[in-house]
């Protein structure tokens, strides 16, 4: 009795847990709080066309809205981000912008300073200072890290695993990640970076989606992504959606949108809520699994209006609403980070924390990856706290691999930060290779978490 006692006292201490679980009621912050939103009503808010017509674009923008709250220092950072590093043109819906720094206070300096250190501005507005000084990208860094334009079957239908295919119905996002993965073909050229463009009308791009679709059989997992489908006009998304529903071997459809987090209203709107009820009747009936993915990184984004959405979608029938984050320090790269997360999206959001990914190997972002040790060592930490189907799996996305869990690797070579993977399958690009099956696949860490001895190599490497 007494061991039992003990373990019971001790089990409820939570001060001896690394972590301590609270509950958070979601909160929307005040845009009020902006000068430029101060007369912004309710229903202005919830209305995604006012939402869309008043996304930020520019710095000029940002100002309209910032007031004085901003100071220049700011903006200059910006500016030399923006000119020189960027690999995202700005585009920031007003939901998205409000979630950063909800509680600084409001004289100029004191929210400057807290508006740099927030963990959503970090990733959806970067500044010249956030990235890596000596080493922006990595050597090995590409446009296309994950190369899926390789893999195209018919343009923008990427088919990489055996059983799935990606769908990217349109280039464009309501709002714009600086980490972006389709950086190369997602949003607006930059002065570094001028964007591939998508040849085919997008009925005619649909189409060869669709025959490849009914000519590919072993093909039963179709994602419909974009950029984000939310950009989708909605009687094109759902058309294209009833003709997947009609091929019998796809069983399961995954929407891709962040904006069910960046831009919630759209998916509260009238026509989009009674159209996916009726793609979700239709999926219902034949069977399919029919699954929304969005894409959250920090516990701030998760509003009540974020919930709302989630669980409007679930009403009508869809069976999922998951998330798929990217692991990047300065946002979430913590496991009291991760785990406030997931209990906002899991307990109050009803949003199955689904993956979280390593950010890919894209130009400038060497400042926001981590070290696939350092993945390791995040999932362990986060392990025991949630429900077993609700602890999410942090992924490496290996070149010319897939997703691996972080714990598969092949080999590590801790020094020079180079592991090395295997895989089970071949890619549409390797169907006469002999060798993809015992190909060793190499991922880098970045350069800025090795020793002296790993960083002076890479620097001899020139």
């Amino acid at each position: 009795m007494t061991a039992l006692h003990e373990v019971t006292t001790t089990s409820a201490r939570a001060d001896l847990q690394p972590y301590t679980y609270v509950r958070r009621e979601l909160v929307e912050p005040d845009w009020r709080r902006f000068p430029g939103w101060r007369d912004v009503t309710d229903a202005q808010w919830r209305d995604a066309q006012w939402q869309r017509a008043n996304c930020v674009k520019n710095p000029k923008q940002l100002r309209t809205v910032t007031g004085d709250l901003l100071t220049d220092r700011f903006y200059d950072e910006l500016a030399a981000d923006q000119q020189h590093l960027a690999t995202m043109s700005m585009l920031l819906p007003p939901q998205m912008l409000n979630t950063m720094a909800p509680t600084a206070a409001l004289d100029p300096d004191t929210f400057t300073e807290s508006f740099l250190a927030d963990p959503v501005r970090r990733y959806m507005l970067p500044v010249r200072s956030d990235r890596d000084p000596e080493w922006p990208s990595h050597p090995h860094s590409t446009r296309d890290s994950l190369h899926e334009a390789e893999m195209w079957v018919v343009e923008g239908l990427t088919h990489r695993y055996p059983t799935k295919v990606l769908a990217e119905l349109v280039p464009t996002c309501p709002q714009y990640c600086g980490h972006c993965t389709r950086m190369d073909l997602v949003g607006n050229s930059t002065p570094q970076v001028r964007k591939h463009k998508l040849a085919l009308k997008p009925v005619d791009r649909q189409d060869r989606m669709v025959d490849y679709l009914k000519n590919t059989p072993g093909v039963r997992d179709v994602v419909v992504s974009g950029g984000d489908v939310a950009n989708v006009p909605w009687p094109q998304l759902e058309n294209f959606l009833m003709r997947l529903l009609d091929i019998d071997t796809v069983r399961d459809v995954r929407l891709a949108t962040k904006a069910l987090a960046g831009l919630p209203q759209h998916w509260l709107q009238p026509k989009v809520v009674e159209g996916l009820e009726r793609v979700a009747r239709t999926a219902a009936r034949r069977g399919v699994n029919l699954a929304i993915h969005t894409h959250v990184n920090h516990a701030q984004s998760v509003t009540p209006l974020v919930a709302e959405a989630a669980r409007t979608a679930l009403e009508v029938g869809v069976r999922d609403v998951r998330n798929q984050g990217v692991l990047m320090k300065g946002v979430n790269a913590t496991p009291d980070d991760l785990l406030d997360l997931c209990f906002a999206l899991q307990g109050e959001a009803n949003i199955l924390p689904y993956y979280f990914y390593m950010c890919d190997m894209i130009p400038n972002a060497e400042h926001w990856r981590v070290a696939v040790w350092e993945a390791q060592e995040l999932q362990h930490a986060i392990m025991g706290y949630l429900p077993g189907y609700a602890t999410p799996r942090i992924v490496c996305d290996v070149p010319y691999v897939g997703k691996r869990w972080v714990h598969q690797l092949h080999e590590y070579d801790r020094e020079l930060g180079i592991s090395y993977w295997t895989k089970n399958y071949r890619t549409g690009i390797e169907l006469d290779d002999p060798e993809a099956l015992d190909r060793r696949y190499p991922y880098y860490d970045p350069i800025s978490t090795l020793g002296e001895t790993g960083r002076r190599w890479w620097s001899d490497q020139g």
